[in-house]
């Protein structure tokens, strides 16, 4: 028999019976706590947008009432669907990121519901003037993620000095997984309170299989002697997934305890972020990714191509044939230069710019353009300098090829050859491509001429991948028009 491993839990001491009530308490009314904040701080946000806006404009501060009326519509809207999502769960309060993108995609659906309810009900336009619905809107947006950010900052604070804890939890397993948890999970910093653990005893491996049960078995009754005595939330069991009969027996035990069972993480699952159950009727599978824009995130990116790239498009005709003489007279050859591209899932496409060079190249072999290319137009050059050669790819938004923001197409024989040299390259097809993107922004555009170049310009497209918003979407392109960052590289 091997001797037992010695392991340091990586614990908070227990706190005193008062506060371990307390945040026993803090846990059970957290979540009626958020909600009636959520309720008050849209209702209080109606009220006096709504009184600031009549003010402003009427010199009258207006039917207090309706705006009160408005504010409770909306707040119901929004705070008893975070109650049926399970967003006012404690734990999803110990990080601010993860509430950004849900607070502006159920925000936004309130606002169209609430349209939608004033539009059924035929609403007059002079009661709810459509400036004052924009500034609620936009007011409550900001509340609502300043909010959001106190909250966590307080519950940070709060969970340092123990007055609140998520979930008390008992480990049971392999010396080598428990430490293994420990170390990599950090459990204080999820709001997790350690409050025991108890070691399976290591048998050799040829020992007979009697020896092997009243080891498990003398060990679990250790345990559930343990459980009893210090009243965890659940248990984990922190085993290979291999191991299915001592996962059996270990959780066959724990049923008769009132407390929750759970089987702990397999080291694989280190290696992705948006690991969850997923239930489809009686089939329960582990999903280790998920789709990188769900349907309604797709519906609402698509809507604000076509309104924006018709938009621009409207706007910039005057600009558009100015450059197409421009082009036409800087040098022979036709106004617009169709390369094709890798699209959505690797499919190709043409896309359209205004031709900067003196070829028009679309083989095999393109070589990239450097800042003194020869091929280079002398209107070209200038094109190129301020982003104008890329207006035209609005044509490709409106008929679905690209997206106004998304990771920058490239050349197929630049695609093929990154795509053998980095890993996951290809990755970056998983969203339409863009006009612009987070790396161009942020520096990374023009030549790459090392591999540690389009690593960078990879890691932003999977950052943008991975958090992609409608409000990440609009500071892209407003830095892309305003920031000197935006044209740094340009050639």
């Amino acid at each position: 028999m091997n001797t037992l491993p010695s392991y340091t839990l990586a614990s908070r001491p227990q706190t005193g019976r008062f506060l371990r009530g307390w945040a026993a308490l803090s846990r059970g009314t957290f979540s009626v706590a958020i909600f009636l904040l959520d309720v008050a701080l849209i209702v209080a946000t109606s009220c006096g947008t709504g009184i600031a806006y009549s003010l402003a404009a009427y010199r009258d501060p207006g039917d207090i009432f309706s705006f009160f009326q408005v504010g409770m519509l909306a707040a119901s809207i929004f705070a008893i669907s975070n109650v049926f999502r399970g967003e006012y769960r404690l734990p999803n309060f110990f990080a601010v990121k993860p509430h950004a993108r849900r607070t502006v995609q159920l925000w936004n659906v309130t606002l169209i519901c609430l349209l939608m309810l004033g539009f059924l009900t035929q609403q007059q336009s002079a009661q709810y003037s459509r400036a004052w619905i924009v500034l609620f809107y936009a007011a409550t947006l900001a509340a609502l993620m300043v909010e959001r950010f106190l909250i966590v900052r307080i519950t940070a604070h709060a969970r340092a000095a123990g007055f609140v804890t998520a979930q008390r939890i008992f480990l049971i397993g392999t010396g080598a997984h428990v430490g293994a948890f420990i170390n990599y999970y950090e459990p204080w910093t999820l709001g997790i309170n350690i409050v025991g653990c108890r070691f399976l005893t290591p048998i050799a491996a040829g020992a007979p299989q009697a020896e092997r049960r009243a080891a498990l078995n003398r060990d679990l009754a250790e345990a559930i002697a343990s459980v009893r005595g210090v009243g965890p939330d659940a248990i984990f069991l922190l085993l290979p997934w291999s191991a299915t009969d001592t996962i059996a027996r270990c959780a066959e035990a724990f049923l008769a305890l009132p407390v929750e069972i759970h089987l702990g993480p397999e080291q694989i699952l280190h290696k992705f972020e948006d690991v969850e159950l997923s239930k489809l009727g009686p089939l329960a599978s582990l999903q280790l990714t998920r789709m990188p824009l769900s349907r309604f995130e797709v519906v609402q990116k698509r809507l604000f191509d076509l309104v924006f790239a018709a938009a621009a498009l409207i706007a910039l005709t005057p600009l558009l044939i100015a450059v197409a003489v421009l082009v036409s007279l800087d040098s022979p050859g036709p106004v617009f230069f169709v390369q094709r591209r890798y699209g959505f899932n690797q499919r190709p496409f043409r896309i359209i710019k205004f031709r900067t060079m003196r070829t028009l190249d679309d083989g095999a072999v393109i070589a990239q353009v450097t800042r003194d290319d020869p091929r280079l137009t002398r209107i070209g050059r200038w094109l190129r300098r301020w982003n104008i050669d890329e207006i035209p790819q609005l044509f490709n938004v409106l008929t679905g090829d690209m997206s106004l923001v998304g990771p920058r197409p490239h050349a197929l024989s630049h695609d093929r050859e990154y795509e053998r040299r980095i890993s996951l390259y290809a990755r970056r097809h998983n969203v339409k491509p863009g006009i612009t993107g987070w790396a161009q922004i942020n520096g990374f555009r023009g030549p790459t001429e090392t591999d540690e170049k389009m690593r960078k310009r990879v890691e932003y497209d999977f950052f943008y991948i991975d958090n992609w918003s409608l409000w990440l979407d609009l500071k892209i392109i407003a830095r892309t028009v305003l920031s000197p960052t935006a044209y740094k590289n340009a050639c």
